[in-house]
């Protein structure tokens, strides 16, 4: 069984030889293949060079073209600051939409014209030839409360809730409109599965959630299943009042981060959701021993029961000994 059929098969609830291995590598990726975090960022060759190479040295069973949550909003005409070794960073005193009427006359981008999206579309096109058939080939997304912070700035956003919802509401259909569009032409190029990162849907209590979040999560997903898709749901930070709701919004995949516990997170969503996670990735994987992070993601695998995938709370950090990473991969080959 080969990584995209176990991953394919842990989903479908179908038996599988070993637990799939999915974390997040992005700088880990970039460093363990000696390339520039900016070149990896905007070079889709480069980033389809560092996955595949990280995927090949570690076993992991799937790769990825995620790099940073500035792509959209470059696109978009938003202030983005690039650094030599560093993510790119969306400068919020310079927000695209610190004035909110300028989002009536703000058109839709085209994921296939130059720019940064297009280059993601690339790497998803590179990837699907050269590994496609032996791993899957993960596309990535905005959530709706990412993108309307990446436009809106997170502090003005977090007002608008209170101060101007219907602005929020009209703000969050628009950036689902696009990412569908975005998931749409990632799939066309050969994506299995889009990732959809929702971060700030974290610092949203219960009730907003519930309120303006959720409706327009469950929209995006139903739309990337809808063009045949699978659909991993990324939301980092503490999620434990929000994680019965991110288990409604359909996902074949939660990925959870290290602060929200694997049981509580089984509990709120009942056997059949696939759990992805959840070591703290600092503390646990980057700081400990083999030893420890096997003990950590047996905890995990006991908490989220059989329909589990092996990961790490977020993104393997950067400077995370090989191996360490080696473990999780050990782990996941030992336990089925």
């Amino acid at each position: 069984m080969n990584g995209r059929q176990r991953i394919l098969a842990r989903v479908r609830h179908e038996s599988v030889d070993c637990l799939p291995l999915m974390p997040i590598t992005m700088m880990f990726a970039g460093d363990n293949a000696g390339i520039a975090y900016r070149d990896y960022a905007t070079d889709a060759e480069k980033l389809a060079e560092a996955q595949l190479r990280v995927a090949e040295e570690y076993g992991f069973d799937y790769v990825s073209a995620i790099s940073d949550p500035a792509r959209e909003a470059t696109d978009l005409g938003a202030t983005v600051e690039f650094f030599d070794n560093q993510p790119p960073a969306i400068v919020e005193t310079k927000a695209l939409l610190e004035d909110k009427a300028r989002l009536a006359s703000l058109d839709l981008p085209d994921p296939h014209a130059h720019g940064r999206m297009s280059d993601r579309l690339k790497a998803v096109r590179i990837l699907k030839e050269k590994a496609g058939a032996d791993l899957l080939v993960e596309g990535w997304v905005e959530g709706p409360v990412a993108m309307a912070a990446d436009l809106r700035g997170l502090n003005r956003l977090m007002l608008d809730f209170y101060d101007d919802p219907e602005f929020v509401e009209t703000l969050m259909d628009y950036a689902v409109r696009m990412e569908i569009a975005f998931a749409q032409a990632q799939i066309e190029a050969g994506a299995d599965l889009i990732g959809i990162g929702d971060a700030a849907a974290s610092l949203v209590g219960p009730k907003l959630y519930e309120r303006f979040t959720l409706p327009f999560e469950k929209r995006l997903v139903r739309g990337i299943q809808g063009l045949g898709a699978l659909v991993r749901l990324h939301i980092c930070g503490n999620t434990r009042r929000i994680v019965r709701g991110m288990g409604e919004t359909g996902s074949q995949i939660v990925d959870l981060d290290f602060l929200t516990p694997l049981s509580e997170a089984r509990a709120a969503m009942g056997p059949d959701q696939v759990l992805l996670g959840n070591i703290d990735p600092v503390r646990v994987l980057r700081d400990g021993s083999p030893e420890s992070i096997e003990t950590a993601l047996a905890e995990c695998y006991a908490q989220a029961g059989p329909q589990y995938i092996v990961g790490a709370g977020c993104e393997i950090p950067r400077g995370t000994p090989p191996e360490n990473v080696r473990a999780m991969a050990r782990f996941a080959r030992t336990r089925n």
